[in-house]
């Protein structure tokens, strides 16, 4: 079975061409999309602020194979968030996206003397 890595990935964009009905729904719904609701999930979680309602940020866990990088892990992220966003009905400009590699990253422990 050969390696897999899981990434996490954060989408951002910015709001663009939304319609009045699309831009009341996201204010009437902002309370389900704030803080509280910033997960990594594989469907991925949609976090704004409702005022002024100017950007976004969308956060995954992608799982694949090493061998695709990080930069296939963000590719993949965006496209999902493309997805999802399209099929909401939000008009949306500047998507980018910051990957971590959850397999890679070094953990920094302090010693026991230090806590």
């Amino acid at each position: 079975m050969s390696e897999r890595h899981t990434y996490r990935v954060i989408v951002r964009g910015t709001w663009d061409g939304l319609t009045e009905e699309a831009g009341a729904r996201l204010v009437a719904e902002a309370a389900d999309h704030g803080l509280d609701s910033m997960r990594f999930t594989e469907e991925g979680t949609l976090s704004y602020e409702p005022r002024p309602l100017k950007h976004f940020s969308m956060r995954f866990v992608v799982v694949s194979d090493p061998a695709d990088s990080a930069e296939m892990a963000g590719a993949l992220a965006e496209d999902r968030a493309e997805t999802a966003l399209r099929e909401l009905g939000y008009g949306f400009a500047g998507l980018r996206s910051t990957v971590t590699d959850l397999d890679t990253m070094k953990i920094n422990r302090k010693s026991a003397s230090r806590r």
